[in-house]
């Protein structure tokens, strides 16, 4: 039966015993008297109580004790003390075993719903799923339902319509809405050659797509599965509150014996009072909000990650995230964009580029691919070349509009001239670790075009948001020396660790763990080693399966400025589970002298019934702290930084 269930059915059967109580004063008596109560307190006790009980008993068997030991022992004791009473003509609490059931569901039907809050708040994203998608089938557009969706089928999108599922677009172009993935608020560009993400939205443009991931292969599906283990995982603190409640329970348990013992035997208190005051410690002390700090406030928080865009995969990432002193970053893919990009022209630019360009038309070089994308995004118009042929180890060389044309590298330089102006500024390009390739035409050197793999344009804020948290930042590459600096120096990198082979990279992430600790960010397969010995493996979205199975963090905007906003709600996260943690000691240490009776002369007691609903109390703002997490500010240091 459900914990509503129970707790329903406890209330109502509560409801004419809290009548009594209410009315008793002014001369009403519940109908049946004490046979009324015994019959309804019974049936609470076999239904509501009952798997209290079955918990306790099965933890006993196992020499252990837990947080319903407390909660069935009150219980028991107030019912079956009630019957010898009502047997021997002496005052019973029935309504005491019942109100404890009463009030520790209560508090439990709220953990639940407020756990569901929590643990749905992403799941609901499969809801917003499209039902159909319109697929190319025997050569005619037919739409189909989503489940019949097969990787490969090629996919029409509308405007305003949902992507079905993962591809990339292989016709048409649109801006797409991916802020319920990703968290981003503004449309993305999407073009041919482009992924786009199922459940997005599609925003202006009519677009043909492949779909290359279904079903749970879709990013989506994914996010839902990473979120679900972190909520259900364990922080290492958890460990310690578990030995804690171990230790707790006897101990407790021990104090209400010896509550007994003082009020019976040395103050010389009647029976029933004495089991009152040693019943209201063990159901005071139960220490339900103990186990709810940590588990509720993993839940609201990954939950909270994961629609800013941050999948955080377990809680034992946030408890080791409060301690870094070091931050990683694989240079290629993850610091810089991943492919070469032309960042300077020198000569007559219009002429230079145009000759490059074409050139280059037919070459699949990846500088050569970096100059054509220069070309297009500028409308620079190719023109025919003739006597196309290859310069070995040099580049290439064809006649244009009659006159012979060429490009390639500093090689070429023993066969053509080049003017001083031109040779100084490609040995300050060089300096600045950037390829430079030599455009020609009439056996003459007329222009420079330097193209580096350059930093994303968020490098270099992610990287002082770090440093502005104290954190020292390190460069791990393959990359030479020389251009490793290069970056480092644009992007505010403290130290460059270079010329590293992929299978040195985790053991230069075990050297610095020498000092403290350290997360690695990184995007390749090379990544992976760094990202599983690192205390803290941050995985870029874009990269490789293997890369974000291997990370403890994923971000899913490739954005390296969620590095900060991942520590940021990491902290946020651990820092409300230890102050979950306070509260529920604060109950228990400030409650059990109350209940003991220790400030009865002026006048403070506390009845179980009272101490049944302090308890819940204590377990409903322990998970209210966890909930208010989803509308804590997260401090980052982003916009800070320049």
């Amino acid at each position: 039966m459900s914990i509503t269930n129970r707790f329903w059915i406890s209330l109502i059967l509560s409801l004419p015993m809290l009548a009594e109580m209410i009315l008793h004063p002014f001369g009403w008596m519940l109908p049946g008297g004490e046979w009324t109560m015994l019959v309804l307190t019974t049936i609470i006790m076999a239904v509501s109580a009952g798997p209290f009980i079955q918990s306790a008993w099965a933890s006993f068997k196992k020499h252990h004790s837990n947080m319903d030991t407390l909660v069935a022992i009150g219980t028991a004791t107030a019912y079956f003390y009630s019957v010898y009473a009502m047997i021997t003509h002496q005052a019973v609490f029935f309504e005491s075993a019942a109100f404890v059931t009463t009030f520790v569901l209560l508090g439990q039907v709220f953990e639940e719903r407020m756990r569901n809050n929590a643990s749905n708040a992403v799941e609901k994203l499969v809801h917003l799923q499209a039902k159909e998608a319109e697929v190319m089938r025997d050569g005619r557009l037919v739409k189909v339902p989503l489940s019949s969706v097969a990787v490969g089928d090629l996919i029409r999108v509308k405007p305003g319509e949902k992507i079905a599922v993962d591809g990339v677009i292989t016709k048409g172009n649109s801006a797409v809405d991916e802020s319920m993935v990703t968290g981003e608020s503004m449309p993305v560009e999407k073009r041919l050659g482009d992924h786009v993400i199922g459940s997005t939205i599609n925003s202006n443009g009519t677009f043909m797509f492949r779909a290359e991931k279904v079903g749970k292969d879709t990013m989506l599906a994914q996010i839902v599965e990473l979120v679900k283990k972190a909520q259900n995982s364990h922080a290492p603190i958890q460990k310690l509150t578990d030995q804690v409640s171990n230790i707790f329970v006897p101990i407790v348990l021990m104090i209400a014996i010896l509550t007994f013992l003082i009020w019976y035997v040395l103050i010389g208190a009647s029976v029933a009072n004495a089991l009152i005051f040693a019943v209201s410690v063990v159901v005071i002390a139960c220490p339900c909000a103990l186990g709810l700090a940590t588990p509720t406030a993993l839940m609201v928080g990954t939950g909270r990650s994961a629609k800013m865009g941050i999948l955080i995969k377990n809680g034992e990432v946030l408890e080791k995230v409060n301690d870094l002193t070091t931050v990683v970053f694989d240079k290629t893919g993850t610091i810089t964009r991943g492919k070469p990009e032309v960042t300077d022209i020198i000569g007559d630019h219009q002429q230079v580029l145009s000759l490059a360009a074409s050139l280059e038309t037919d070459s699949e070089h990846p500088l050569a691919t970096a100059i054509l994308a220069m070309a297009k995004t500028e409308g620079v118009k190719t023109v025919a070349v003739t006597d196309f042929q290859a310069i070995e180890g040099k580049g290439v060389r064809a006649t244009i509009d009659g006159q012979t044309a060429f490009i390639g590298n500093d090689k070429l330089l023993a066969d053509y001239p080049i003017t001083p102006a031109l040779k100084q500024r490609m040995t300050q390009l060089q300096a600045e670790a950037k390829t430079v390739v030599f455009v020609g035409l009439a056996d003459q050197v007329i222009g420079l075009i330097a193209i580096q793999d350059v930093p994303k344009a968020t490098s270099k804020t992610a990287i002082a948001a770090l440093k502005n948290r104290g954190l020292k930042t390190v460069m791990l590459t393959g990359d030479n020396q020389r251009v490793a600096q290069a970056i480092a120096d644009q992007v505010g990198i403290d130290s460059v660790i270079a010329d590293v082979l992929p299978a040195d990279k985790a053991d230069h992430v075990k050297a610095l763990q020498q000092t403290g600790k350290v997360a690695f960010v990184g995007d390749g397969i090379n990544d992976a080693p760094a990202l599983t010995v690192a205390d803290v493996g941050i995985a870029m979205g874009s990269g490789t399966d293997i890369a974000i199975e291997s990370g403890g963090i994923v971000l899913v905007k490739n954005d390296l400025r969620d590095v900060d906003r991942a520590l940021a709600i990491s902290r946020k996260t651990f820092n409300r589970i230890k102050l979950n943690l306070f509260w529920a000691f604060v109950y228990n240490v400030l409650g059990i002298p109350v209940a003991a009776g220790v400030f009865y002369a002026i006048g403070i007691t506390l009845s179980p019934e009272l101490a049944g609903l302090a308890m819940a109390l204590s377990s409903l703002s322990v998970v209210t702290s966890s909930v208010l997490l989803n509308r804590a500010k997260i401090s980052t240091n982003v916009s800070e930084a320049v």
